[in-house]
């Protein structure tokens, strides 16, 4: 009985043009308008899949990525394309007047800071990639949009702010434990240097 092959990965680390990239530069490029539309319109069937469509795409390039080998223009671009998603949708409804602008700002605060960060580690050779506790932060702040935008849940504004701040606490933990581990292999590189 012969072992198990390997998985054939199409494209190298260098690589650029391919089929993930290509759906995570459609979505950082699509955010700008549904950003926009979400600021005219508020919670519309048309805000609503616009914002559907490109948080469900999340998971298919990623999906693309790990089929057909990630890259490092894929790394890069893809927690970009969340960031700026996430973000656009938060600050969007914070205009809007649906979210609580002290949300927007943590949120904010911890999105950059923890880029920043882990831009920093990576430098030091600190390699920080994104566990469970990150999985269902994304997914938090997706939903949390989303919950606002699908006209029928609209008039939940309670619903709305629990999911908001539930969102928040963990995308606030997530980021501490990101800090935490940073720390954490920081000074085991140190005691692997004193020995």
């Amino acid at each position: 009985m012969s072992a198990p092959t390997a998985p054939v990965r199409r494209f190298g680390q260098t690589a650029i043009a391919t089929p993930a990239n290509y759906i995570t530069i459609a979505r950082l490029v699509l955010t700008v308008p549904t950003v926009l539309l979400i600021i005219d319109q508020g919670s519309s069937w048309l805000t609503f899949s616009l914002w559907f469509v490109l948080t469900a795409t999340d998971g298919l390039d990623g999906w693309l990525a790990r089929r057909d080998g990630t890259t490092r223009s894929g790394a890069f671009l893809d927690p970009l394309a969340d960031k700026a998603l996430v973000l656009g949708g938060f600050f969007a409804l914070g205009i809007n007047g649906d979210f609580s602008w002290a949300a927007v700002i943590l949120i904010t605060v911890r999105e950059v800071g923890i880029s920043i960060y882990r831009s920093f580690a990576g430098r030091r050779g600190i390699s920080l990639p994104a566990r469970q506790l990150g999985k269902w932060k994304a997914v938090l702040q997706f939903l949390a949009v989303g919950v606002v935008l699908f006209p029928p849940m609209y008039s939940w504004a309670t619903f709305h702010d629990i999911l908001l701040w539930v969102a928040v606490a963990i995308s606030l933990l997530s980021g501490f434990d990101i800090v935490r581990r940073g720390w954490v292999e920081q000074q085991e590189q140190k005691a692997d240097n004193e020995v």
